[in-house]
């Protein structure tokens, strides 16, 4: 039932009981997270079809040309922030940080053409890691010179890798991303409640339905006319299926990922990714 919270005690049990006595609602809520996960695997889930021309797609519904004009700034930046998490030790791709992906070079695409193009001033992320993902977004709302990042991340029970949450962020980044720690199920309903309004969220916490309807519920009435809802590893789960069923969304759009090297756990050795433009 808690099998991975629960080894993890019995193999660190002085900084477990520390994490226990400092947030003990928190464990409680990741451990109640690690039940529902382990419900879900049992289930059958949603075969996605990914569209092969997805970004002209995109781009037609961006009123925008294809190939934009704002394609020739990503390559460069992909291969420095590549370069970078190497010097760091950081080999960028499937399971680099734990069993957890970098974003993969599709999605990190989609994401700056989708920033630069809609020009998004409120935009909220869940799930960090590395940060590969919040990186692009950060330099794609510079780009535009106007927008905050607020990024919602919950630390693994790892201590030894907390020191690499957010690692691909260079410096000077500060006075636009606003980095919350905790998982979305607690810190996210607070936020909204602040925020108001969002012009974009992306997804790319926890990988359950039950995560993923949660997050997606609660964003969509704040989500302005014309935002963007990207939600990564839809493969993962059946949640981006349930959520375009139960809002009648006719213009979802699934993409195949295209990570640096074959990610073996996925169908297609790639993973996928979803976009809602509202």
């Amino acid at each position: 039932m808690f099998g991975i919270p629960v080894r993890y005690l019995l193999k660190h049990p002085l900084s477990g009981i520390v994490d226990i006595a400092a947030d003990p609602v928190q464990v409680l809520m990741t451990m109640q997270d690690y039940y529902a996960e382990a419900r879900e695997r049992r289930k059958r889930r949603w075969e996605y079809q990914s569209n092969s021309h997805w970004e002209s797609m995109l781009h037609e519904r961006l009123s925008t040309t294809f190939p934009c004009e704002t394609a020739a700034e990503i390559a460069p930046l992909w291969q420095l922030v590549v370069h970078e998490m190497a010097k760091h030790g950081i080999d960028a791709g499937p399971e680099t940080y734990k069993w957890w992906n970098d974003g993969d070079a599709g999605l990190v695409r989609a994401l700056w053409c989708l920033i630069r193009h809609r020009k998004p001033r409120c935009v909220v992320e869940t799930g960090v890691g590395h940060g590969v993902t919040s990186r692009f977004i950060l330099e794609a709302l510079r780009s535009n010179g106007a927008g905050h990042l607020w990024s919602i991340d919950l630390p693994p029970l790892e201590r030894d890798l907390h020191a690499e949450i957010g690692i691909a962020v260079d410096k000077g980044h500060e006075q636009e991303w606003t980095l919350v720690r905790g998982s979305s199920r607690r810190r996210l309903p607070r936020l909204l409640a602040e925020l108001k309004r969002i012009d974009m969220f992306i997804h790319d916490s926890l990988h359950t339905e039950r995560n993923v309807r949660f997050e997606l519920d609660r964003i969509w009435p704040l989500l302005s006319p014309g935002g963007v809802v990207v939600v990564d590893d839809v493969d993962a789960n059946s949640g981006f299926h349930s959520f375009v069923e139960s809002f009648s969304i006719q213009q979802a759009i699934v993409c195949d990922a295209e990570p640096r090297r074959p990610d073996n756990r996925r169908a297609n050795k790639k993973g996928q990714f979803g976009i809602i433009i509202k």
